[in-house]
This record gives C-alpha cells, structure tokens and sequence, in this order.
C-alpha cells in the first residue's frame, strides 16, 4: 500500500458515515484507499479502526490500519479536540486537516483586523466589554452575535430608529421588542442573551436585490498542490423582509447576480477579483491561528455603496447549499479538493521518509 495511501474521513456518528463517503468517493480518481469513521471506532491500543468502505461497488466495513492523513468532518466538538490531538500522536503532527472546525468568532475578529485586509471587516466588541447604546448612536445599527455560532442563530439585528426607539429583531426585520427611548436598552439586552458569550458587530447596510438581503459566500480549499485556492462563489438571497440570509429562499452562482447589481462591468471584475484574493488571504490567516486547515467559507456582504465586508468565516461550509444551484458547474471539485489536499498531505509525509 505504499503508493496508495489510506485516507480517513472523520465523522461525527455512525450512521452518516456511508452518506458522506459516498459523497467524497463519488468525485475523485486519485489512487488512494478511503474509508470513513467515528471517534468510537478507534481502537487505540491496537492501532486500528473499524471504518466503512466502498470496494468494487460493495459497501463493507472492515478493520483499517491508522490512516495516513484524516479529513475531519467531525462536528462534535467535545469528543474531536481529544481524538484529534491523539490522532495526530500516532500519524504525525498536521496530518489531520480542519482540526478546528468551531471558528471563535471573537479571535479571527482580531486576527483580521491586525491583517492587511482589515478595511473588510467591520469594527466589533466584547458584548460585555461596551455600552450598547454609545454603539448605537455611533452606528445607528448593530448586530449582536455569539462567538460560538452557526446558521445565523441567536444573530440579533439592533436598530436606533429616527424617533429614539431601539428595534431588536431575530431573523427578520420585524422588530421582537421595541425598547423606548427613556429605557434602558443594556438591561434589555442582558434579559434576552442570557449568559451565552456574545460579540457586537458594527451593523452594514447592504444592498439589496429585488427589496431582498443577500450576501457573498465564497468556498475556499486547498488542493493536490496543498494551496489555497477558490472552488465557489454563490450568493444566498434571504427571504423578503428578512435579515438573515442563512435561512434563505434562493441560492445562487454569483455570475448570476453581479448583472442583478446593475455595476459598471468594470467594478463586476474588481469586484470578482477582490472575492478571490482577500477570501484566500482570510483563509490564510485564519490558519496562522487555527493550525492545519483544508476548507472554510469567507461570508461578505455588499454595503449600498458597493464596499466590501466580511462578515464571518465558516470552519464547517455547507457544501448542501449547492444541490440548490441549477447547473452548478463546480460540485466535482468541492467535493475532490479535500482529497486532493489529503493526498498531497500523505505523499508529502512520503517523500520527507525518503
């Protein structure tokens, strides 16, 4: 098995493991044994794992020798740190990729904003460290998120209407609760966040495309020649009146949006070109802090002068969010990137033994 190596997809449970494999094995030709696992079917003192496989069109599950690399899709973050880190004990240091796939929204704030693209990402406190409302009367809109989040839950949209009202919404535009002027918009706050850690985002205003929000979401890999690259750039238009464009009516390929914006060409290819080049720079960033990755997804929005944001990046990017996309051209390669990346890992091991 020396020229075919042994890849491992890591998953959370059991019975997803066959969905995925499918997936993954579906679209690659790469010369490599793949097999998928849970943390529970690590049988450590005998170095071997009980994973399942596809073998001439048969799905089997078998006893695997420890793989040469792990793709980790693993979501359960209690049970992954310690697996993870035993892992790569046994296989060697950066050998499992996405090891951190639970982004701390809190530090990559402050990893970008000391990066050469900090003019993308909007300015952003501890909620427990700022006055609200001194934000508000800076911003007029703010957006209050957890530092551990995803699917745009428990996102709140706080407004300062024109008559000194604070609108506090979740999800849509209507406003939850309504705090008058003369009251206390901190107490408020407190009462409806509890004690989760949450973070307070300077708000954007963002253009819109038929009276509808959306936002820029960009796929970023790495490849057989283990480098950062783009595989897709799609927009996810939210439902009308809504803010929260994770639970969104419409997915689409964004060459399918930018004429929707009714830009000048020449700003549709600037604007293109700067979703390539800071998206990849953010993955690389985010990698100084996060140590091996292989994938992650960059969310920007477009404010109504046609500036730029990023909004969030994504540790675990829905790759679902595709089948949605008529003619979606790019689903071969999201899906054979990660193993590319794994076998560039594992012949990468391969040749430092020589």
């Amino acid at each position: 098995m020396k020229n075919r190596p042994f890849i491992g997809i890591l998953v959370t449970k059991r019975s997803s493991r066959k969905r995925i494999l499918k997936l993954y094995q579906r679209y690659h030709n790469l010369n490599l044994k793949l097999y998928a696992f849970t943390p529970a079917d690590i049988h450590w003192k005998e170095q071997r794992i009980i994973g399942l496989s596809l073998n001439k069109g048969i799905w089997k599950q078998s006893s695997f020798p420890f793989p040469h690399v792990v793709y980790n899709r693993c979501f359960n973050k209690k049970i992954k740190i310690m697996t993870i880190q035993r892992l790569e004990k046994a296989i060697g240091r950066n050998k499992c990729f996405n090891n951190i796939n639970f982004f701390n929204k809190w530090d990559l704030y402050k990893l970008l904003k000391q990066s050469n693209i900090n003019s993308y990402v909007p300015d952003t406190f501890l909620y427990n460290k700022v006055n609200v409302s001194e934000l508000l009367e800076k911003y007029k809109l703010v957006y209050i998120k957890p530092i551990y989040g995803f699917k745009g839950e428990s996102v709140y949209r706080v407004e300062l209407t024109d008559n000194g009202d604070v609108h506090i919404s979740l999800h849509s535009l209507a406003p939850r609760y309504i705090c008058r002027k003369n009251e206390g918009i901190q107490e408020k706050l407190d009462e409806i966040l509890g004690l989760k850690k949450y973070m307070v985002q300077q708000g954007i205003r963002m253009s819109q495309i038929d009276n509808q929000f959306f936002d820029i979401r960009v796929l970023v890999q790495k490849g057989i020649l283990g480098e950062w690259t783009v595989s897709a750039i799609t927009c996810r238009v939210a439902y009308e009146h809504y803010f929260n464009t994770s639970m969104c009516e419409a997915i689409y390929d964004v060459a399918e949006i930018l004429p929707r914006l009714f830009l000048p060409k020449k700003m549709n290819e600037i604007l293109l070109q700067s979703l390539y080049e800071v998206s990849v720079r953010a993955a690389q960033e985010a990698e100084t802090h996060m140590g091996s990755l292989g994938e992650l997804s960059v969310d920007f929005v477009l404010d109504e002068h046609g500036k730029l944001w990023i909004i969030e990046l994504n540790g675990k990017p829905q790759k679902n969010i595709y089948e949605d996309i008529k003619c979606f051209k790019d689903k071969k390669l999201i899906y054979r990137r990660p193993l590319e990346y794994a076998y560039y890992l594992s012949v990468l091991s391969d040749n430092k033994k020589l």
